[in-house]
């Protein structure tokens, strides 16, 4: 496509997305259909320590609003750092990014930004008193990874190391933590978990970066996805969902002889996806893959409350 019709696409565009009320832009710049990339872990977590006995209504929902925030500060800063930076040009495939088409202003997402770490950190605080050194330690950390994704000299955004980052905090860290808040102990159960949740929450970012491989390219990245080239970053996203399936299915099948069974849909749904990922060029069309797999994240956090169900009937 020639600048020129890229120019006209970007204009017909912004002439679109200035006919939504303002509230509708804040809410494409926070980024909120992947949203549950940061509360299914909550969930996760909050599920295995009611099956041991053991949960926390006001650390269910301290937590799960503490971890959204710190996602929404995050993809607010993203969305007026990668502006700041050029890095959103006219050839960008991926979902519409606000600052970058002039519809907010860079410093008001900032702002932004840093009151969704503010709120985050205040219902963090409560946790941290109910969770001691180990809650506080998890929260400054996230804070700060959410901050360093896009900021500093050498941007995390701009590494191969978001995806094992992610895996890390919105994964094992985010379930351990909330095992930890509502037993008063984590456990090599709930590291597991952790891991399995945080396979999906990895693969949301590695299609983003493999769209935007061509443009991330040009701006002096070199994210896992450009490294891995176009079909090792396939092969990864088929990979890291079909673990994550068969893991479940192992995690429940260990406390639930009969569970094992669970992994027939949950591989199916993995293939499913892994192929569609296969069968896409690098184009627009991944973004459909996003919502997908989010939601494939989801059924995981499902199968943990029906299979123990169905095992015990």
């Amino acid at each position: 496509m020639t600048d020129a019709a890229l120019s006209a696409e970007q204009a017909d565009l912004q002439a679109a997305l200035r006919r939504l009320p303002r509230p509708v832009l804040w809410v494409i710049a926070a980024r909120l259909k992947t949203l549950s990339l940061s509360i299914a872990p909550v969930l996760a977590g909050t599920l295995l320590a009611a099956s041991e006995g053991h949960w926390r209504l006001d650390v269910l929902v301290f937590a799960a609003l503490s971890a959204a925030a710190i996602q929404v500060g995050t993809n607010l800063w993203n969305d007026a750092a990668d502006a700041a930076r050029g890095v959103d040009t006219l050839e960008r495939l991926g979902p519409p990014r606000v600052t970058a088409l002039g519809l907010l202003d860079g410093a008001a997402v900032r702002r932004a930004a840093m009151a969704a770490f503010a709120v985050a950190a205040l219902f963090g605080s409560y946790l941290a008193v109910a969770g001691g050194m180990a809650i506080l330690v998890i929260g400054l950390f996230s804070l700060l990874f959410g901050y360093l994704y896009s900021m500093g000299p050498k941007p995390l955004s701009m590494t191969p190391l978001g995806e094992g980052l992610v895996i890390t905090f919105f994964g094992v860290a985010a379930v351990s933590g909330t095992e930890l808040l509502h037993t008063g102990a984590a456990s090599i159960r709930g590291i597991g978990l952790g891991l399995v949740m945080g396979f999906p929450a990895a693969a949301v970012l590695l299609v983003n970066n493999h769209r935007d491989r061509r443009t991330d390219y040009a701006s002096g990245r070199r994210t896992l996805a450009i490294l891995l080239g176009e079909q090792g970053a396939k092969a990864l996203y088929g990979l890291l969902l079909i673990i994550a399936a068969a893991g479940m299915a192992v995690w429940l099948a260990a406390r639930c002889g009969g569970a094992l069974w669970v992994g027939i849909p949950l591989l199916a749904a993995a293939g499913f996806l892994s192929l569609r990922m296969w069968s896409l060029p690098v184009s627009a069309a991944l973004n459909g893959l996003l919502p997908k797999t989010a939601l494939f994240q989801l059924i995981l956090v499902v199968s943990l409350y029906v299979a123990p169900a169905l095992c015990s009937a």
